[in-house]
């Protein structure tokens, strides 16, 4: 089973937490900060899944998805949007593109990724979130 995920992120800190979030569940993640480094990865590496931001410096995530959904040897890879714009024409966007979810950058993003990389048996056995501090739940 292939466990691999390219991240297509420009933010450092969002990538290496989505590099966390990913390596704790067993997955092999490779990050490219710019949607041509993502395009040429995507190409060579024919990942299980790709992680898709949206605010790219090069080009936008719509452009990505657009272009990997229209090479033969890349259109059949699932591409998840997951990015801050959580207005409703952008998620229709995204989606008519190709995209097989659109997830806000919110406080669940974490939980929705990893059950939607679940659903999708790429994430097998019990899948695994980062425990909060202590601290967190004092309002409960």
């Amino acid at each position: 089973m292939n466990k691999s995920i390219l991240v297509i992120e420009d933010s450092p800190t969002q990538a290496l937490a989505l590099r966390a979030l990913l390596e704790i569940n067993d997955l092999d993640v490779t990050h490219a900060a710019t949607g041509a480094e993502g395009l040429a990865l995507a190409r060579t590496l024919k990942p299980a899944a790709i992680i898709l931001d949206i605010q790219l410096p090069d080009m936008d995530g719509f452009q990505v998805c657009q272009t990997l959904k229209h090479w033969p040897e890349t259109m059949s890879l699932p591409v998840i949007m997951l990015t801050q714009y959580d207005e409703h024409t952008a998620i229709v966007h995204g989606l008519q593109l190709g995209a097989l979810e659109y997830i806000p950058k919110d406080a669940f993003a974490d939980s929705v990724l990893v059950n939607t990389l679940k659903q999708m048996g790429i994430i097998t056995g019990m899948p695994v979130l980062p425990e909060l501090p202590d601290s967190d739940w004092e309002w409960l």
